[in-house]
């Protein structure tokens, strides 16, 4: 069976769909992906990408077109999500290639899975949107748009076109199927839950040596709705304890971060690695503390299940949690953590509260981690539900 994938992003670009593709060609599916020229957190064309448009990683046929590099403004941002939309249908339009099934995973924005839609209309052939963020919510959350405004009006309806004309809906949080309902008014039927899976997983890589003391980890994106500032108001809190907290990525958040670190004098307390290849940062999971998932409460996408929860659940320690919703549940569940509300009394609480523990109690907590993820967020687990639909 022959499987298109349609993503945006794919490696070099740090998101779990390349992991989703090299799983389905183990799984022995010809897979092909439609994606973009690498940019995505650098601000520029990777320069060895410049003249690739064809190339096969570890078995995955990998078609890439142009693409306007995504920067730090708003109107790259809006330019970078155009040029893939309009080049990914003239690929589809062009390509001589039969696919059996279309799967695209749906981040931001839903208009990568325009070309999705088309592709099965042309060759009737079924359309699966893995849904992992919610449009046009993600818009308001990021306050990006205002709910009413003309745009806003004009993404929701584009939005629920995309969603409403493809064949098939898996969504990586429960709550999702309530916004589809009742947000986007469309039938629920052919909507089930899928969850996303982990980018980063444990590996034979070396542990990073943090030295003495209890160290926590952040790893993933510096955003609006990850609560960026709730870290440095809290270990502010903790700066006499032998507590030290370590931060993996980059966003719109990262300038405010590494001043309010120097303003408040905490360069010893709060350490910013910057952005780390998802291959290398598995160093930094092995023998953290604890990992913490931050994700704020509003909207729709405040409830949802934040995929750098099933990456800290991957490397079996205990979690730090300030989430609500399907993610608060997950962890509840689980058992392998503390959670803490928005606020940093709460937040440093729950820091204390790791410091506190003994090694072995951490490893309890991890373990109880690990399983929950084996059962349920697994790579292997995922793709074989996702498979489940190639052929109904």
């Amino acid at each position: 069976m022959k499987i298109l994938i349609v993503c945006q992003y794919y490696y070099p670009e740090n998101f779990v769909v390349y992991k989703f593709a090299e799983q389905f060609v183990k799984d022995g599916y010809e897979v092909h992906v439609l994606t973009g020229k690498p940019n995505y957190g650098y601000g520029y064309i990777l320069p060895e990408y410049k003249n690739i448009s064809e190339e096969i990683i570890n078995g995955v046929n990998v078609h890439r077109v142009n693409i306007y590099p995504r920067k730090k403004n708003r109107l790259s941002i809006i330019r970078n999500y155009l040029s893939f939309w309009r080049n990914s249908k003239k690929w589809v339009k062009k390509t001589k290639i039969k696919f059996d099934c279309v799967y695209s995973m749906s981040l931001s924005p839903i208009t990568i899975c325009s070309a999705g839609n088309l592709y099965s209309k042309k060759h009737h052939v079924k359309h699966i949107i893995h849904c992992v963020d919610l449009w046009p919510e993600s818009v308001l959350i990021t306050k990006a748009v205002s709910k009413k405004s003309l745009t806003y009006k004009f993404l929701y309806r584009w939005s629920r076109n995309i969603y409403k004309n493809s064949s098939k809906i898996l969504v990586s949080s429960p709550s999702f199927v309530d916004y589809f309902r009742d947000t986007l008014m469309l039938p629920t039927d052919n909507i089930r839950y899928v969850p996303q899976s982990s980018l980063i997983e444990n590996s034979d890589i070396s542990a990073f040596d943090y030295g003495d003391g209890t160290h926590i980890l952040y790893c993933g994106n510096l955003g609006l709705i990850q609560l960026i500032p709730l870290i440095t108001a809290a270990m502010d809190q903790l700066r006499n304890y032998d507590i030290y907290f370590h931060i993996i990525g980059m966003g719109p958040m990262s300038n405010f971060l590494i001043d309010d670190i120097r303003r408040r004098r905490l360069e010893n307390k709060v350490i910013y690695h910057g952005p780390i290849v998802a291959k290398l940062a598995a160093a930094y999971f092995k023998n953290a503390d604890a990992l913490y998932v931050s994700l704020k409460n509003e909207g729709s996408v405040g409830k949802t299940i934040p995929n750098k929860l099933q990456m800290s659940m991957a490397f079996a320690r205990p979690v730090i949690g300030v989430i609500q919703g399907d993610g608060r549940m997950v962890i509840n569940e689980s058992g392998g953590g503390f959670l803490a509300d928005e606020n940093p009394d709460s937040v440093a609480k729950a820091i204390l509260a790791v410091h506190n523990l003994t090694q072995k109690e951490k490893a309890h907590l991890g373990e109880l981690n690990r399983r929950y993820y084996l059962n349920h967020f697994s790579v292997e687990e995922v793709c074989k539900s996702i498979e489940r639909d190639f052929t109904k």
